[in-house]
């Protein structure tokens, strides 16, 4: 195996060789994120190429194991690639629910044949997964779930509904809890399933929010087949894997608050906006807060690099994910404040404006949901407070 200074050169080379210059631009709207799935319509020939190039070498997922379609890297190698990609300002060559939530629990807890049947697609794009948790009368108190999961031997027949399921209308499979004993506690007799969204009797409905765009979706199942081979871990122990993969979904979200790459910092977008006078914005007062909104991102950034490398070493996440779930839709939120501030009257436009679309407020409108979904800032809060600073309740 190449030394760490080997393969960062190695990995510079070919990043410089094979990372298109489109791809090393900050986004400009929603649609130059790449999400893949059988439904997927590229944005360019070079998002395309981006994807396909990544994924042959497992980049899309560099710690996973080969044989799952992972890069099969060290933490020392992923961290080298991370560094690379953010210095050419490249854009993620893939977002995907299947890499960030449901890709942690299979590895952990899925049988071998469902590892090789779905993590390899995840992998290299070819399935866009949704999530099937919040229902109508279960949202923070999601163990109050009541979809139904009847048992038929082979399989279970599911009636009943899910809420606020992330581009519902455009996931390929679901990772979804049923209960499948209605006689136990509410904790227990919970199942983690997956379903491919063609199966009949699945149907969605959008949800439209105050930005006027629609993310969300209500899902609707009726006499749907999901089939017993489909279950991570065992029947009525899917609240083991749910709350695995809610510290993963919490983290996840907690990255807003962190710059992704391929956009620009929110001091570089002041100083476009407004300009600079001896290298520096003339008002102090915002310069001020943009320095503060920065340190504390990167202060997130590093904190989170830490967890993960515990994580690695094989230290639960556990409740600390609430704590930077919190903290970082927080950030998020101050981030598109500062932005909306130095964008003048561009930031009043909701159609037309310089983008075309009125995507800044837009944007700044939907940071507003970061405190609520997957688990709301005051359930966060209390989790924190009983589980990390050992507080009564």
């Amino acid at each position: 195996m190449a030394d760490n200074g080997t393969f960062r050169r190695e990995t510079r080379d070919w990043l410089e060789a094979n990372c298109p210059e489109s791809m090393r631009q900050p986004y400009n709207y929603e649609a130059d994120a790449c999400w893949g799935g059988r439904n997927c319509k590229f944005q360019s020939e070079d998002q395309k190429a981006w994807l396909q190039r990544m994924a042959s070498r497992g980049w899309t997922v560099p710690t996973w194991p080969k044989e799952y379609g992972g890069g099969g890297l060290d933490l020392a190698q992923a961290k080298i690639l991370k560094q690379e990609l953010a210095r050419i300002n490249a854009r993620p060559p893939l977002e995907s629910f299947g890499i960030s939530m449901l890709g942690p629990p299979l590895l952990k807890f899925g049988s071998e044949e469902l590892k090789l049947q779905h993590l390899p697609p995840i992998a290299r794009g070819e399935i866009r997964w949704a999530q099937g948790y919040s229902e109508p009368n279960a949202g923070s108190d999601l163990a109050s779930l009541q979809m139904r999961a009847d048992d038929m031997g082979d399989h279970f027949i599911v009636n009943g509904s899910k809420i606020w399921t992330s581009y519902g209308d455009k996931g390929d499979w679901m990772f979804c809890l049923v209960r499948t004993d209605f006689e136990a506690k509410k904790h227990a007799g919970i199942t983690f399933v997956m379903f491919d969204m063609t199966t009949e009797g699945v149907s969605t409905r959008p949800i439209k929010l105050i930005s006027g765009k629609s993310p969300f979706t209500e899902t609707f199942l009726d006499n749907v087949r999901v089939e017993k081979n489909q279950v991570i871990g065992e029947i009525n122990d899917g609240w083991t894997i749910a709350k695995y993969l809610l510290s993963h979904e919490r983290e996840m979200i907690a990255g807003a608050g962190i710059l992704a790459s391929g956009s620009l910092p929110v001091s570089e977008v002041a100083a476009r906006a407004l300009g600079r006078q001896n290298g520096i914005l003339s008002e102090p007062m915002l310069r001020a807060d943009i320095a503060r909104f920065e340190i504390d991102e990167r202060c997130l950034a590093l904190t989170i690099e830490r967890a993960r490398d515990e994580v690695k070493a094989g230290v639960s996440l556990g409740a600390v994910a609430s704590m930077f779930k919190y903290y970082g839709t927080e950030l998020n939120k101050r981030r598109y404040e500062l932005l909306m501030s130095v964008s003048g009257q561009e930031a009043l436009q909701w159609e037309g404006g310089e983008d075309g679309l009125g995507e800044l407020p837009k944007k700044w409108l939907r940071t507003k949901g970061n405190s609520i979904e997957g688990g709301t800032s005051e359930i966060q809060l209390n989790i924190v407070a009983k589980r990390i600073l050992g507080l009564p309740g």
